[in-house]
């Protein structure tokens, strides 16, 4: 399990994106401080993240439970191989979902990616490797490496409140594509993925109302 970085750590590294591109000011101080949001890496990381994805908190929390009680406890390559589609959708599972859980379990298994040494691999490295599996895409390969591997300078680019976020910290009137946060983000290297919490944060803060935005800077 990696190193989870801690509040000092996080609150640095606020810090010093400020310094590096004043337009995250606003989002670093209506932003109370996290905590690292670190999972369970690895395959059963992996699988968890695909078994979750599109449905809401508690049917994750729900079907995975169902789906570890249904493994005997083992979440492994090797276990989820053992258990046919039907099976596996017996559990909550959708019928795609549990071919991606095939296509996770077989990559490992067959050698084209080493769950338990992935830390060897550079950033741009594993997220190839991770999209070369069917059904893993390259949010989650991105989002895997951020919450499961805890690495630290990784940005999603394709993340809609990311995007959104980045619109209000620039005074913008349209989201970034995918492209441009990229390109937008490389200003925040090596904190790619403080940054990323950071945004987050704040624009879950002014979704739930507990931020109040406004859209242009004060000068």
């Amino acid at each position: 399990m990696p190193a989870t970085p801690t509040l000092s750590d996080i609150a640095a590294a606020r810090d010093a994106l400020t310094a590096l591109d004043p337009a995250l000011a606003r989002a670093h101080a209506q932003t109370p401080p996290f905590e690292w949001r670190l999972r369970r890496g690895g395959f059963e990381g992996l699988f968890r993240m695909i078994v979750e994805q599109q449905v809401s908190v508690a049917s994750a929390a729900a079907i995975w439970k169902r789906v570890v009680d249904g493994l005997d406890g083992v979440v492994t390559p090797e276990a989820v191989l053992a258990k046919d589609f039907e099976t596996l959708r017996s559990f909550g599972l959708s019928g795609q979902k549990a071919r991606y859980g095939h296509e996770i379990a077989r990559a490992h298994v067959e050698g084209l990616i080493d769950f338990d040494h992935l830390e060897r691999l550079s950033d741009e490295e594993a997220v190839a490797k991770l999209t070369a599996i069917k059904g893993v895409g390259k949010w989650t390969a991105e989002t895997f490496l951020m919450f499961c591997e805890g690495r630290l300078d990784v940005f999603p680019a394709g993340d809609i409140a990311l995007q959104e976020a980045m619109r209000w910290a620039d005074g913008a009137a349209l989201r970034p594509r995918e492209k441009e946060a990229y390109l937008r983000s490389e200003a925040w290297r090596p904190h790619r993925s403080v940054a990323a919490h950071l945004l987050w944060g704040w624009y879950g803060g002014v979704k739930r109302g507990e931020i109040a935005l406004e859209e242009t800077p004060p000068a």
